[in-house]
């Protein structure tokens, strides 16, 4: 089972569920937050209550793909993990011209402590077919494709969708304490497109992650991986996380990233991206530069 939203033809956003057979119901809940609310309050699991809402109605005439599709969850916050898998360990050290031995990002990918940074807030998030920007003050830009936790204010999973934590390696290989604007800035994060409630996955730790990158429509990149690889559980990211912290109800939290393209690859404007986590579906944005941003003299 499957969280979506949808814009209606009163063109509000309408939340539903999506069956595994493709059926989608509308569901009586204004967001994925009242869903999970309504849930805590009557002492159920989304999916029990999602079940028991639709067991009477009958489903659209819509078909998915005839839908205009939204951010299916609105996160206050969204957090991202760092070096949680090899490859993004070595993709660090190269950026960084690091020596491989015990650079900061071997030091991280073995310690207890994860890396942990405040991503997007809700005003940057963005949902499927809407343009991820690219910096104008960056040379090499690429998308990190993630799976994403959805988090309850009590650090429970209720959730997985797909994250693109949008990076500038350029920044962030020149100075370390660059991470933020290598990484926060307007439309650079992506979520979508569904919710896949945590209790219809039989194993999260096997799940095949796709990125593709079309330009000019044709297929530049492509490169899978899975969360096998993934060093970390989730429960220990989810615990740091919630360490003296304060985590909202629909907080998102990206796992970190497997796949990354090569070093002479940057993204360009027209470009689109396409992250597929098997069970979720397809995170698809265009890009575009930013042309509102105003550069300082």
């Amino acid at each position: 089972m499957r969280i979506i939203c949808y814009k209606s033809e009163q063109k509000s956003d309408q939340l539903a569920a999506l069956t595994d057979s493709g059926q989608i119901y509308v569901i009586p809940y204004n967001s994925f937050q009242h869903l999970m609310e309504e849930a805590e309050t009557k002492n159920q699991r989304c999916l029990s209550l999602v079940q028991q809402v639709i067991q009477n109605s009958l489903p659209i005439d819509e078909k998915l793909e005839e839908l205009q599709l939204t951010l299916p969850i609105r996160p206050e916050e969204v957090w991202a993990s760092g070096v949680t898998y090899l490859k993004s360990r070595e993709a660090r050290n190269l950026e960084s011209k690091a020596a491989t031995n015990q650079s900061i990002y071997d030091k991280v990918y073995e310690a207890e402590r994860p890396e942990l940074f405040l991503k997007s807030t809700l005003n940057r998030t963005i949902g499927p077919d809407t343009p991820v920007y690219i910096r104008t003050d960056s040379n090499w830009q690429i998308p990190e494709p993630e799976l994403g936790l959805v988090l309850s204010s009590k650090g429970e999973i209720v959730g997985y969708t797909i994250g693109n934590d949008m990076s500038s390696r350029d920044i962030e290989g020149e100075n370390p304490l660059y991470l933020p604007q290598a990484k926060v800035w307007k439309n650079s994060c992506s979520i979508g497109p569904s919710i896949r409630l945590a209790e219809t996955v039989d194993d999260p730790y096997n799940l095949l992650i796709t990125c593709r990158i079309h330009r000019n429509s044709e297929l530049i990149f492509e490169e899978s991986a899975n969360t096998s690889q993934l060093k970390r559980k989730y429960d220990e990211l989810v615990s740091f996380l919630c360490r003296d912290n304060v985590v909202f109800n629909g907080t998102v939290l990206l796992t970190g990233t497997c796949i990354v393209p090569d070093e002479d690859f940057t993204l360009a404007e027209g470009d689109v991206i396409e992250i597929e986590i098997s069970g979720i579906g397809v995170l698809r944005n265009p890009v575009q530069v930013n042309k509102s941003v105003k550069i300082a003299n």
